[in-house]
């Protein structure tokens, strides 16, 4: 016994010995204070309040390994649930989001189970809901037996199709329809050929947001086939990708985010592909164009691509996640240039990243990124924070709904003398995970008059005018 934890020690040390660098970085290497982080495979990772202690999350899936649920308590990321249902190691989980699908202020967590690559799988989906006397899967229940997701699936996101709050859930499968789902007087239903979109594709990633309508659109990155623009009329959907130009039906879709390239106000669509050419979709002249230069376009094995603005500098970054070569990260500086930022912390050569989100788990005002690891080969989960040595400013809008629960599709604009500058809350999946529903602002230097408007998942835009920097605002919709 002695001699295999004696193994295990060096395991681990010889895995973080591999992408940790002492000298000044970008980033610094923080993987040591999460709590009994062994090697395992992981995919998606979600940020919600599984708790409902109004403190954010990090829910890590486990593909024959347990789903995790890590919270920062005492300088320590650690592990807090202890229930079996959302435990669940026996089955195999990728994708994750979170958001309130029956409207009592708190988010369901779809658990995205993919027991064979295509078609038909073995074990459904798990739709959690903390019922007060702890966690249920509401797929369980006899009325919504019918309705389960028996196919391969990758991502999942919610969409408040018709912006009141109802949200409903995307499920881009692989080989078999695509799924979505709403809770209609206490039973789950798949509506997705009710509003066409029940399309057979190889469903890799998907995201919601203010895209185009005004409203919560669909964009779905997708495999050996075209990908989906689904622009909401109505509560429902018109693909209009081939229109609009970013069907890029020669790729194979992987990680996805929403971003403000240009800082003028809008979002764009940054979506990246497998061993192929990576696109920054910006909308001009009713039609999107493709403005990656060749620096950041570069065919890799991506995986999960993120927008953030990690060192509060107002600015934001992409980190692109890998797996089993180098991850990158980019800055987005004015007009759309991407300038390349040489890291060494979470570099991750040997990395076999499958999945990563950020929070500000430990409220210090500076994002932390979790990785996960996986698919060919176990690894441990690596932690990461921005290494900042002066000073800084920075914002935190958190929009509820009605409800109270985080208003994801939602659209935050921040407006100062120097720039306008959008971000969505996410709805999730970019590729398998699901960011913290908080738009997160550096501020830069010399910046002033800052105020904040909010675009609703129903299109009502609300403005707010900031008096007080370095804290997170919370906003409740009328």
């Amino acid at each position: 016994m002695a001699i295999k934890y004696l193994l295990k020690f060096f395991l681990v040390l010889f895995f973080f010995v591999l992408h940790n660098h002492s000298k000044a970085d970008f980033f610094k290497d923080i993987t040591s204070k999460i709590d009994d982080n062994d090697f395992r495979l992981s995919y998606g990772i979600s940020v919600t309040d599984i708790n409902q202690d109004n403190k954010y999350e990090f829910v890590v899936t486990g593909f024959g390994f347990s789903n995790l649920s890590l919270t920062y308590q005492n300088g320590k990321i650690v592990n807090i649930n202890k229930n079996e249902i959302f435990d669940d190691a026996k089955r195999k989980t990728i994708g994750v989001a979170a958001c309130d699908i029956d409207q009592d202020g708190f988010e369901e967590i779809y658990f995205l189970n993919t027991d064979t690559y295509s078609g038909e799988k073995k074990y459904s989906d798990r739709l959690i809901d903390n019922s007060g006397n702890g966690f249920v899967d509401l797929f369980e229940k006899e009325i919504n037996k019918k309705n389960l997701n028996l196919t391969a699936g990758r991502s999942v996101v919610c969409v408040d199709r018709n912006g009141d709050g109802k949200y409903g859930i995307y499920v881009a499968n692989y080989g078999g329809p695509t799924r979505f789902y709403e809770l209609r007087t206490g039973q789950i239903l798949d509506l997705a050929e009710q509003l066409n979109i029940n399309k057979i594709t190889g469903g890799r990633a998907v995201v919601a947001g203010n895209i185009l309508s005004g409203k919560t659109d669909i964009f779905a990155a997708n495999e050996r086939g075209k990908n989906f623009l689904y622009y909401n009329s109505d509560g429902y959907f018109q693909d209009i990708a081939e229109d609009y130009k970013v069907d890029d039906q020669y790729e194979n879709g992987r990680g996805t985010t929403l971003t403000d390239i240009f800082y003028r106000g809008r979002l764009d669509i940054v979506t990246s592909n497998w061993n192929g050419y990576h696109r920054v979709f910006v909308l001009e002249d009713n039609k999107f164009r493709d403005i990656a230069t060749p620096t950041y376009n570069i065919p890799t094995r991506i995986r999960t691509v993120i927008s953030a603005d990690f060192d509060n500098d107002g600015y934001d970054e992409i980190f692109m996640n890998n797996i089993g070569e180098p991850n990158k990260l980019f800055k987005i500086k004015e007009d759309g240039f991407f300038e390349e930022i040489n890291i060494n912390n979470a570099y991750e050569a040997n990395g076999l990243g499958t999945g990563a989100a950020v929070a500000d788990i430990d409220d210090d005002g500076i994002l932390e990124l979790l990785i996960a690891h996986g698919e060919s080969g176990m690894q441990p989960l690596t932690m990461y924070k921005a290494d900042i040595k002066k000073d800084f400013n920075y914002l935190r809008i958190k929009p509820l709904n009605e409800f109270g629960a985080p208003a994801r599709g939602a659209t935050v604009i921040l407006s100062s003398n120097l720039r306008k500058h959008a971000k969505t809350i996410d709805a999730g999946s970019g590729y398998l995970c699901q960011m913290e529903p908080v738009a997160h602002y550096g501020i830069r230097d010399g910046e002033k008059d800052i105020s904040i408007d909010v675009v609703w998942t129903n299109g009502l835009l609300e403005t707010f005018n900031v008096n007080e920097l370095n804290k997170t605002i919370e906003i409740r919709q009328k």
